[in-house]
C-alpha cells in the first residue's frame, strides 16, 4: 500500500485547482441552486456578514444555449456557470484575492532579504557551537526556535537550507538521517499547524471568516506549547532509542554518508543580533496594531517592507544585492501566492452558479445530526482530507473558509473554532501527504525515502490529531 502511495504522482496544484473549478462549474448544472438570507452586524470594530439560520430557499434553474456559452441572468432564477464563466473564474478569483496575493509576495521578498543577511543560519550555528555538547538541550532549543518561526511567521520553504546542516549535526551526535530531518521539519510542520499568528493560515482564514485578526491568541499559545512538547518528546525518544540500539532506526541499513555535503560557516555578528531584535519588536508591533488600530493587509505589508529596509540598512547590504534577494524571495512565493487566486476561482463558480449556499445548507444539515463536538471534529477530518488535494494553507483557506464560517454559524459553534479546525487539519497532515511539494523536496534533499519517513512520523501525526480533537472539544465547551 505504501509503495503504491509513493508511486502516485499528482498533477501540479494549479492543474488540480483548475480541474476543481471545472468540476464545480459542471456541478452547477446538477446541484440544486439556492440562497440564504444574510445580515450584516458590527461586532467590535468589524462588520460581519452572517447567514440567517433557516432562511435557505431553493431557486429554479434556467437552461439555454446562450446561458451555457455566454451566461444569462434571469430574475428569480439561477443560471448554471457558462463556458465564459468557467474561463473567467480564475482571473476573477485573482482579482478578488489581490490583497492576500500581494501580501504573500511582500512577505516572501522580505524573507529573501532576511536570508541574504545570513541571520538565521548564523544564529543556528551559534546555538550549535554553544550547546553542541548537550544534544537533548540543543534539539529542544532548535525545535522551539523553528516551531515559533513557523507558528508566527509561517516559515517553511525558508528552512530548506538548514537540512544539510542538521544532517551533519545528527551524524555528529550519533543519530540517523531521520533525526536530522525531524529537528527541522517536524518542528516546522507542528509549529505551522499549531499556528498563532501565521499569516498564511490563521490571518487569511480569520479574514475570510470575518473575525478579528490574531484573536484567540491565548488558546492558540496553549495549544502550540503542548503540541511542541509532544513533538519534541517524540523526537528525543526516537533519538535515544536508536542511539542505544542503531538497529532500531527506520533507516538502519543506511550508511549515512555525508561526503557530498558542504556548508559555509557564518559567524554570528552583532548585526545579526540587532536584526533578530528588530524583527521581534516590529512583529510584536504589527500584532498590537492589528488588534488595536484595525490594521489589515496594506498596513501589515508596509510594516514587513520596513523590516526589509531595516535589514538592508543594518547589514550594510548593497541595494542591488538587496533588490536581487527581494525578487528571489518573491519568486519563491509565486505558487503559494497565485494558488490563492486559483482557489478563489472555486468560490467564484460556486457563487455564480448559486450552489454555494446549497452546499453550506447540506453540510450544515448533515453536521447538525451530530453533537456540536463531533461536528467540529468532522471539520477537522474534512480539512485534513482536502489537504491531500490542495496542499497549500493559503489556498485551502481560500476554498474552505467561505464554506466553514457560515456552517459554524448554523451548527452553533464559533467561527474561531472553525478556523482552528482548519489550521490543525491543514497543518498536521502536511507531515504525511506525498502531494506536499516542500515535504518531498526536504526528503529528497536529505535522501530519506517517503515510506521510511512515514513509518517514523505517522505515530506523531496520530497523536497530534488526537490532541486536536481534544482541543476542539474544549473550544466548543468554552465557546472559543
Amino acid at each position: 500500500m505504501l509503495k503504491t502511495i509513493k508511486s502516485i504522482k499528482l498533477p501540479h496544484v494549479f492543474i488540480l485547482l483548475t480541474a476543481v473549478v471545472f468540476i464545480c462549474s459542471a456541478l452547477s448544472y446538477i446541484i440544486p441552486s439556492g440562497v440564504f438570507e444574510r445580515e450584516t452586524k458590527k461586532i467590535g470594530s468589524i462588520n460581519r456578514t452572517l447567514v440567517i439560520p433557516g432562511s435557505y430557499k431553493e431557486l429554479p434553474k434556467s437552461y439555454s444555449l446562450k446561458g451555457t456559452i455566454m451566461g444569462d441572468e434571469i430574475e428569480g432564477k439561477a443560471t448554471p456557470v457558462s463556458l465564459i464563466g468557467f474561463l473567467s473564474a480564475i482571473p476573477k478569483g485573482m482579482e478578488e484575492a489581490a490583497d492576500i496575493i500581494f501580501f504573500i509576495f511582500m512577505i516572501g521578498g522580505v524573507f529573501g532579504i532576511l536570508q541574504k543577511t545570513g541571520t538565521i543560519i548564523a544564529f543556528l550555528q551559534k546555538m550549535l557551537d554553544t550547546f553542541g555538547n548537550s544534544p537533548n538541550l540543543l534539539i529542544i532549543l532548535m525545535m522551539v526556535f523553528i516551531g515559533i518561526g513557523a507558528s508566527t511567521l509561517g516559515m517553511g520553504e525558508e528552512l530548506l537550507p538548514l537540512i544539510p546542516l542538521f544532517l551533519i549535526v545528527s551524524k555528529q551526535l550519533g543519530y540517523d538521517r531521520i533525526v536530522g530531518v525531524a529537528i527541522v521539519w517536524v518542528a516546522a510542520e507542528v509549529g505551522f499547524a499549531a499556528a498563532t499568528t501565521n499569516p498564511y493560515t490563521v490571518q487569511i482564514a480569520q479574514n475570510l471568516a470575518q473575525i478579528p485578526l490574531n484573536s484567540g491568541i491565548v488558546f492558540r499559545l496553549v495549544f502550540f506549547a503542548i503540541s511542541m512538547a509532544i513533538s519534541i518528546f517524540y523526537v528525543l525518544w526516537y533519538g535515544s532509542k536508536i542511539k542505544n540500539n542503531p538497529a532500531k532506526s527506520v533507516m538502519a541499513d543506511d550508511e549515512f554518508n555525508l561526503d557530498d555535503i558542504t556548508f559555509d560557516k557564518i559567524e554570528f555578528k552583532k548585526e545579526h543580533f540587532i536584526i533578530l531584535l528588530v524583527g521581534v519588536v516590529l512583529f510584536a508591533f504589527i500584532i498590537y496594531s492589528v488588534q488595536n488600530y484595525d490594521w489589515w493587509i496594506n498596513e501589515m505589508s508596509g510594516a514587513f517592507f520596513l523590516l526589509g529596509i531595516l535589514c538592508v540598512f543594518i547589514s550594510r547590504m548593497k541595494l542591488n544585492d538587496a533588490t536581487t534577494a527581494f525578487i528571489k524571495g518573491m519568486e519563491e512565493m509565486v505558487v503559494a501566492a497565485l494558488v490563492v487566486g486559483f482557489a478563489r476561482g472555486v468560490q467564484v463558480v460556486l457563487q455564480d452558479g448559486q450552489i454555494l449556499d446549497t452546499i453550506i445548507n447540506s453540510a450544515a444539515t448533515n453536521l447538525q445530526i451530530f453533537p456540536k463536538h463531533l461536528a467540529a471534529g468532522g471539520m477537522l477530518i474534512f480539512q485534513s482530507t482536502l489537504n491531500f488535494f490542495i496542499p497549500s494553507g493559503s489556498g485551502q483557506a481560500a476554498v474552505t473558509m467561505p464554506l466553514m464560517a457560515p456552517i459554524a454559524d448554523l451548527i452553533g459553534i464559533t467561527r474561531q473554532t472553525a478556523v482552528f479546525a482548519f489550521t490543525c487539519g491543514d497543518g498536521f497532515s502536511n507531515m504525511i501527504i506525498p502531494t506536499s511539494g516542500i515535504l518531498m523536496a526536504v526528503l529528497s534533499l536529505a535522501k530519506v525515502p517517503f515510506v521510511k519517513w512515514l513509518k517514523f512520523v505517522f505515530p506523531l501525526f496520530i497523536m497530534s490529531m488526537v490532541l486536536s480533537f481534544i482541543f476542539l472539544f474544549i473550544a466548543v465547551e468554552i465557546n472559543f
